[in-house]
């Protein structure tokens, strides 16, 4: 599966520091020191409709670990999924009367075109469910292997008893887990399964559904191990970082996490995950209906440079309710930049450039960078760049940094 093109990235004459994030397993910052190349896995979407604004928050939010990686020196593998057959795409699908298969090549070109746009990098490795279906089936042989697998009525389960350390990424308890599993896809109350909490990773045919042919039968993959088998083959067992929003962190990164160890003995080091975006009071999701999606805004003439502007202004890890008129702040304030930006001449450079890197290596935090750009502006046109004290290079620095590490191309 393509994805979409690069942007051009300006080269920085400032390294940017070592890149601190916050480890959900942990509860605490660590310091991420890839050995060589760094290796993130964020966890994709299912193309059953359009990119909305939680999704841009989540693939810009790793769009900035990705950035500040590089700004430190550091070359980056990044490698994302589509879960392009899943019961969700399918049903969807139904309903409207349209084939999976279309509707799922369509959604993910408007996704492709979405990301483009936010000027998000693109991964080195965009991979669907379907072309990644061996790479699954080469992995539940090995969990089977590991005594890891059983049968239920012809369908395959992990058995989540075979990894002692399951519940690490999480530290939820029984009782949380199996709520949560309920609500999130999970089948707690199927009778045969050992262990309520055990997941499905080869899903039986089902009459008047796509399935592929296997070992086990025809049939096709579960979510999680489709996860932990891209992960693996293009990363190993041990990579950097996995991401996605927090509603991922259980059950699917912690299933993520016990196959892998199980499968490899290894996991992610760091497991990042990014706040809700709320609208009209509730959790901005497909299920609700509260959506506001990227491509609307794109197609009612919204510059993508506010879209992400406004995103920005939101620290990756908190939740937070999405109103109109952050968008039209975010208008004001380029417009604002973008006159800044065009004397030329304006306050000292380098301390914005070295504070804006410093602030996204430290857990991504692109409220600060963006208020110290809003200080140098507030300077900048105070000045009007006829102080004394103004940097004649001071409009080239500030659009680099702002390009290069914060993704806004003005």
């Amino acid at each position: 599966m393509r994805a979409w093109p690069a942007p051009d990235v300006p080269s920085l004459s400032t390294r940017g520091p070592r890149v601190r994030i916050h480890d959900t397993a942990t509860g605490e910052l660590v310091e991420s020191t890839p050995e060589g190349t760094a290796r993130l896995y964020v966890c994709g979407i299912t193309p059953y409709d359009a990119t909305h604004m939680g999704h841009a928050a989540t693939y810009v939010a790793f769009d900035l670990l990705n950035r500040a990686w590089r700004s430190a020196g550091h070359d980056v593998t990044y490698v994302q999924n589509v879960t392009d057959v899943d019961d969700p795409l399918l049903e969807r699908a139904t309903k409207v009367k349209v084939d999976w298969v279309e509707l799922a090549e369509r959604e993910t070109e408007l996704y492709r075109q979405d990301m483009r746009a936010l000027r998000v990098l693109p991964p080195a490795h965009l991979v669907g469910a379907v072309e990644s279906i061996p790479l699954v089936i080469d992995y539940i042989e090995r969990l089977r292997a590991a005594g890891a697998v059983y049968e239920v009525e012809g369908d395959l389960y992990f058995s989540v008893s075979a990894d002692p350390t399951f519940g690490a990424v999480s530290g939820y308890d029984r009782e949380l887990m199996l709520t949560t599993f309920a609500e999130r896809g999970g089948d707690p109350e199927r009778p045969g399964k050992r262990d309520p909490l055990d997941c499905v990773v080869w899903l039986s045919a089902r009459e008047g559904e796509p399935s592929w042919e296997s070992p086990f039968g025809p049939g096709r993959p579960g979510w999680h191990v489709e996860c932990s088998a891209i992960a693996q083959h293009h990363l190993g067992g041990d990579f950097d970082v996995q991401g996605g929003g927090s509603d991922l962190v259980f059950p699917h990164h912690e299933m993520c996490a016990a196959q892998t160890h199980v499968a490899h003995g290894g996991f992610a080091r760091a497991y990042a995950h990014v706040g809700m975006v709320a609208y009209d009071g509730e959790k901005m999701s497909k299920s609700k209906g509260n959506l506001v999606f990227v491509s609307h805004l794109r197609n009612s003439d919204v510059d993508p440079m506010a879209i992400r502007l406004a995103l920005l202004r939101h620290h990756y890890r908190s939740d937070w309710e999405w109103h109109d008129t952050e968008l039209w702040d975010a208008v004001d304030s380029l417009d604002r930049w973008r006159k800044a930006l065009s004397l030329g001449a304006g306050a000292a450079a380098a301390p914005v450039v070295e504070g804006v890197l410093a602030a996204l290596a430290d857990d991504l935090d692109a409220p600060r960078a963006v208020a110290l750009v809003d200080a140098w502006v507030d300077a900048t046109l105070g000045t009007s760049g006829l102080a004394d004290n103004t940097d004649p290079d001071a409009a080239r620095l500030v659009h680099q940094v702002l390009d290069a590490a914060l993704g806004l191309s003005l």
